[in-house]
């Protein structure tokens, strides 16, 4: 009786977490304005609008760079750049595209990578809304001294007010709410064991090598 009630006691606390989870998603757009900062990033997926989006706020001038973080090796600059607003000019000058994160840890990496190489302190990250938290998670835990200003993108094929009523909106959400706990725990304990995350930095380390580099 004591392991059942243990168990009803966490399937509470669960589902609390994910109401609560769901609610930060619901609330997060429209995205408010973010001001300037130092760059912009913004981590791919399934639909334009996010690449779409960090544009816009790249030609509004809310930062001076722009990366392009999760790029299909397959997609070539010149496909990129004609799915984008703007001038050519300003895709040519100011958008940098990365092509080796195959994950959102992977974008953190790369991300970090690439602030620590341009010596940026501020960024406006840009993704889609349900995805945003456990990205600023995976960023955050790379870049602790960097300023983060989320700019969520909503998604069309997601109510994340009546979410739970459709099987694909209780999929999606359910399953990037258990996404950004095995973060959230991951975090917790690499900060009771930093020798984990020197181990870490080390490796971000020379990627940011490599990017500089390149």
């Amino acid at each position: 009786m004591r392991f059942l009630a243990f168990l009803v006691v966490i399937a509470v606390i669960w589902f609390a977490g994910l109401m609560a989870f769901a609610d930060r998603v619901q609330r997060s757009t429209p995205a408010v304005d973010p001001g300037r900062a130092d760059g912009i990033v913004v981590l791919t997926g399934a639909s334009d609008a996010r690449i779409t989006t960090a544009m816009q706020l790249l030609l509004d001038g809310r930062g001076s760079r722009l990366l392009v973080s999760g790029v299909n090796r397959e997609v070539r600059r010149e496909e990129l750049r004609a799915l984008t607003p703007g001038p050519n000019r300003l895709f040519d000058c100011c958008v940098d595209l990365g092509f080796d994160a195959e994950d959102t840890l992977g974008n953190a990496q790369e991300i970090a990578a690439w602030t620590e190489a341009k010596r940026f302190d501020s960024l406006i990250v840009v993704t889609s809304d349900y995805h945003m938290p456990r990205a600023l998670l995976e960023i955050r835990g790379l870049m602790r001294d960097a300023e983060l200003i989320p700019y969520p993108v909503e998604t069309p094929s997601l109510d994340t007010e009546d979410w739970w009523r459709s099987g694909q909106g209780m999929r999606r959400m359910t399953l990037e709410y258990s996404k950004y706990l095995v973060v959230l725990v991951r975090e917790a304990v690499l900060r009771l064991f930093p020798e984990q995350r020197d181990e870490a930095a080390a490796a971000q380390g020379a990627a940011t090598k490599a990017a500089v580099n390149a």
